[in-house]
Parts: C-alpha cells; sequence; structure tokens
C-alpha cells in the first residue's frame, strides 16, 4: 500500500497450533474440508497443505484472478533442490510463470519449475474419499502441489520454500536464521503483475 502498487491483494494466512490431543487428526481418518471435499488422512504431518487448502477453497469467495500459496511445505522439495532454489507448480498461465522467473532472477529468489501433468492426481486418488493427502513415495513436492490444485477453480501457482526458508549460514543478502524467502519475489512480481 505504501508503494501504491495499483491492485486489490487479499492475503490469507492460514495458522493453527500443531500438537497432539484427543482431538487431533490421525492417519486412516476422513476429513471434511472447508469446501466439504472429503480427505483420506494418510499422514498427519502432511497437516500444512490441509489448512493451505482450506484457505484456497475459501479464497474463492473473492473471486481471484490468480492465486499463489508460499510455504515450507515438503521435505521433498528440500531433498530435490537444496538451498539454491525453491519449486514452482501449478496450473497458472505460462505467461505468469515467466515472470515469476524473470523476477525471481532479478531479486535472486530462483524458481525451479516442476511438471505439472494430470498424471500426477492419480497418485491422490482415494477408494473412500474424494482425495488422499499425500501421494505416496514418488513426486512428493509436486502431488502436494496437486493436492492444492484442487482446492482451486482460478489460476494457480505454488511456491514450495522447504530448502530455501531457513539458513544456518549467512549467504549474500540472507543472513543465518528465517531467510524470508519470497517476500523480494512477491513485491517484485506485484509491481510488475
Amino acid at each position: 500500500a505504501l508503494n501504491k502498487i495499483p491492485m486489490h491483494v487479499v492475503g490469507l494466512v492460514p495458522a493453527t497450533d500443531n500438537r497432539p490431543g484427543g482431538n487431533a487428526f490421525a492417519p486412516g481418518d476422513i476429513i471434511t474440508m472447508y469446501d466439504k471435499t472429503r480427505v483420506e488422512m494418510l499422514n498427519s504431518d502432511a497437516e500444512g497443505r490441509m489448512i493451505l487448502a482450506d484457505a484456497l477453497a475459501y479464497a474463492k469467495v473473492y473471486k481471484p484472478s490468480l492465486g499463489i500459496t508460499i510455504a515450507t511445505l515438503t521435505g521433498a522439495a528440500a531433498r530435490a533442490l537444496g538451498k539454491f532454489g525453491m519449486a514452482g507448480m501449478g496450473t497458472a498461465p505460462e505467461k505468469i510463470m515467466q515472470k515469476l522467473t524473470a523476477c525471481g532472477e532479478k531479486v535472486y529468489e530462483r524458481i525451479a519449475w516442476f511438471p505439472f501433468w494430470d498424471e500426477y492426481s492419480e497418485l491422490l486418488r482415494s477408494e473412500i474419499a474424494d482425495i488422499k493427502n499425500i501421494g505416496g513415495t514418488e513426486a512428493g513436492a509436486i502431488t502436494a502441489g496437486k493436492f492444492l490444485a484442487r482446492f482451486t477453480s482460478y489460476p494457480f501457482v505454488h511456491l514450495d520454500i522447504a530448502g530455501v526458508a531457513w539458513t544456518k549460514t549467512t549467504e549474500g543478502y540472507r543472513i543465518a536464521g528465517g531467510t524470508g524467502t519470497g517476500v523480494r519475489l512477491l513485491y517484485e512480481f506485484l509491481k510488475n503483475y
């Protein structure tokens, strides 16, 4: 707002505590989401995608022209890219992804785009619910993105920053600790959208 970027941005921050208790979900549970999608819970450690999915479903009330999620969602993204870049994927038009890539290069928050082929959705198919919350051992970062996309009806990009959100050493402008990765990227993108 201070920089007078001429657009309306809605930011949703799905947040919850993460602790064990009698009401915690467990593997084998069927969870009904905000939009009534029934999710077969196979891994209760994949809780981040559950709250992100609810936020994406809720975002439909705003009729977005584009949705972007950014999260430390999967260890699979960190294992694939290390600390050198974030994983990107989604349903947004190629020109959006190209613009995000250019903005990421400019501010040194690089994006490696993962394929988002329809076949990855098959890994989330459930026999007892609408979708599973994980897809097994293959393509973990991509199936997490596919899970999120299931809750959108608008162009969508997911940026998995698991490998770059934290650093143990100072690297350029990023001091040791939480890096704030994504802030500079999204600001640059919104300036040029």
